[in-house]
């Protein structure tokens, strides 16, 4: 729906009073001038159309606190997808509906999360009130949402915002109420386990010092712990028991769960994996989370999701990235994502400056490097081009393989350092593929970093640094178009020992002012020929083509047209369209009969390049989409769609720059090279 041309707002204002709910409204709230909006707003009812959410973000950034009733009442029925007009208002209804979320769970669960990780302690005073009178009829929500905040700020910050606005009675009550156990308050009811639950092949969970075990009884106690959805007593069992052995016996409990059959009722078994578990879970929990949905479980996927968010280690959500950035099923990624964001909100940061957070270290000493200490000998870790990761000897000589202990070496250094090697191959393994695919993206979305987060987290980082060594970087001072034509751009490299070099090979000081991104051949200035010899003398193997990356031109014809008819009426065999999604273009959404008629790419705010499919993708029929598909229009759009040729397109393609271009060729390319095949 776009702004009308011409529209008599009095008249609609009129017809809206008298019971016209349509379109009008809408059209009404979201373009009409204020003095008429406003004083209608109070009893605007929401909207229950589709992009209500969008269209809700408009109305509440123009109308912002005389919005909020009309907020509230879009999102009550739809929270899952209607909360993110609510993030900024900081209000008690608000509050007490994103608490019911966290109790009815499910597609609720997030949206409901990511106000309360936004808002933080400052929600506390808006939700005492209804957590102390136990016959409101929101405290249920309302003690849940407090016992959430408990989990992440702390007993003592909670009680001492709820004393700050309430007084020390209120604040008083409050502790002693958090104080207690969810199944003492009537939050909780204790949960009956599955008969599937035997503690008695359990490992033992060890005391600190692991020299006891818990008894039996106190097994049971446990177990009944780890049933509740609250995590009530977890930091008494932390303190108390060894990590360690509390993540085996976590893992053994939920393995107990997959022999039974995953039984829907007995979920808790997957979730409290959230609380028992470490690093080690995690990297057996993750292959198991990407499988289940081509299993049929789907669910038990997003809950798997969770389980790494709450693990919340390095490791941990690394893993939940990759699955963000890569998995086989759509739901599954799109959930994973969600998650991500919620994490990039919490800490004021975008979706790409938190991936460079999550990047473990993965115990590399501050050059990047490992010694592997095995008494009488040792070896260093190093990386090749791909990231992974190999064993030199003294001598510096590289091995085939670290070799397994012997009889010689020290019993304790060598299993522990064997152990060590083997740990980091698994984990960067994970990493590998995900950095240098990222960094790609980065490339070709030309990103920028600050000079200090470039140090920090590529130049800086223990195994980034592996990858940023191999690629050649610029620094741009004074940018200001898309093309280099203002300020200055300086290709740099990174040298093995952390310093920076440029094409003479001197050394190159980054300035402070800089910011720093990834040469692509297809913008001008950087003399690629060069730079190619100075790789080259140094036998630096690059992780993706970037100084032999092919470069494409628009015609000029093709710039100044919103239509590559080059490539129009190709017929490609079904599986290379479908590999377009791998190089970030989006299949469209399910029309008619189930059908995906188009797939696009979107190269800049409310700018997309989309091909439209002939016959289209048959939702979960992909077998009935035929061996081939025609490439019936490849057009530039402001959102996709399908292509109307008497409508044509106002935009033209000479709007993107010649990275972008060169990229969205490259991918056609493909196609038509595959077409002619």
């Amino acid at each position: 729906m776009g702004r009308p041309e011409a529209a008599d707002w009095e008249a609609l204002a009129e017809g809206y009073k008298a019971g016209d709910h349509k379109i009008a409204p809408l059209q009404l709230m979201c373009y009409g001038p204020e003095d008429v909006v406003r004083p209608l707003l109070p009893g605007y009812a929401g909207l229950v159309r589709r992009f209500a959410d969008a269209w809700m973000r408009f109305l509440a950034a123009r109308y912002e606190l005389d919005a909020l009733p009309a907020a509230i009442r879009t999102a009550r029925p739809n929270l899952e997808t209607c909360a993110d007009p609510l993030l900024p208002y900081l209000d008690a209804d608000v509050a007490l509906l994103m608490a019911e979320g966290l109790v009815k769970r499910g597609s609720r669960l997030l949206p409901a999360c990511r106000w309360f990780d936004r808002h933080g302690l400052a929600a506390v005073p808006l939700l005492v009130p209804a957590a102390l009178a136990t016959k409101a009829k929101d405290w249920r929500g309302a003690e849940t949402a407090l016992r959430y905040l408990l989990a992440a700020h702390g007993r003592p910050a909670v009680v001492g915002a709820a004393r700050a606005a309430h007084g020390d009675q209120a604040a008083d009550a409050a502790g002693e109420l958090l104080s207690l156990p969810p199944t003492a308050t009537g939050l909780a009811q204790p949960v009956k386990t599955g008969t599937w639950v035997d503690p008695a092949p359990l490992p033992q969970v060890l005391l600190r010092g692991r020299d006891r075990a818990l008894p039996l009884d106190a097994v049971h106690a446990l177990i009944e712990l780890l049933t509740l959805d609250a995590p009530h007593g977890m930091d008494e069992l932390a303190e108390a028991c060894d990590p360690g052995s509390v993540a085996e016996f976590g893992w053994a409990l939920f393995q107990q769960w997959l022999d039974a059959g995953k039984p829907s009722k007995d979920g808790w078994a997957l979730r409290q994996l959230g609380r028992t578990g470490d690093d080690g879970t995690v990297r057996r929990l993750t292959p198991v989370i990407r499988a289940w949905p081509g299993e049929g479980g789907h669910k038990n996927a997003v809950t798997g999701l969770g389980v790494l968010g709450e693990i919340g280690t390095d490791v941990a959500l690394m893993h939940l990235h990759g699955i963000a950035q890569k998995v086989k099923f759509k739901g599954l990624q799109v959930e994973a994502q969600a998650r991500i964001r919620q994490v990039a909100d919490r800490l004021g940061l975008t979706t790409e400056e938190l991936g460079d957070r999550l990047v473990p270290g993965f115990g590399l000493d501050a050059d990047g490097g490992m010694v592997l200490d095995y008494g009488p000998r040792r070896f260093t870790v190093g990386f090749d081009e791909q990231l992974k990761p190999f064993v030199t000897d003294e001598d510096g000589k590289r091995r085939k393989a670290l070799p397994k202990p012997g009889a010689k070496d020290d019993p304790a250094l060598a299993p522990a350092a064997y152990k060590a090697f083997t740990d980091l191959k698994k984990d960067v393994r994970t990493a590998a593929a995900d950095q240098i695919r990222r960094l790609e993206r980065a490339m070709v979305t030309q990103r920028r970093w600050s000079r200090d987060d470039f140090g920090a987290f590529i130049a800086g980082h223990p195994l980034v640094r592996h990858i940023a060594r191999r690629l050649l970087w610029v620094a741009y001072e004074d940018e200001s178009d898309g093309e280099g034509g203002a300020g200055t751009a300086t290709a740099f490299r990174v040298a093995e020992d952390g310093t920076f070099a440029d094409a003479g090979d001197d050394a190159f000081d980054l300035p402070g002012s800089a910011q720093v991104g990834l040469m692509h051949p297809a913008r001008p200035g950087t003399d690629v020929e060069a730079w190619a010899e100075v790789f080259a003398d140094y036998e630096i193997l690059q992780p993706f083509l970037q100084l032999a990356r092919p470069v494409h031109v628009l015609t000029e014809a093709e710039r100044e047209s919103g239509r590559l008819a080059r490539f129009e009426g190709l017929k490609v065999p079904f599986g290379k369209v479908l590999g377009l999604v791998k190089l970030g273009w989006e299949r469209g959404e399910p029309q008619d009969a189930g059908g995906e008629r188009w797939i696009s790419r979107r190269v800049a705010r409310d700018r997309y390049v989309v091909i439209d499919l002939n016959p289209g993708i048959s939702v979960g029929a992909v077998d009935a989409s035929g061996d081939h598909q025609v490439l019936d229009y490849v057009w530039f759009a402001t959102e996709p769609g399908d292509f109307w040729p008497s409508k044509g397109t106002p935009l033209t393609f000479g709007e993107l720059d010649g990275v972008t271009a060169s990229e969205i060729l490259a991918d056609l390319t493909t196609l038509a090279e595959a077409a002619q095949a």
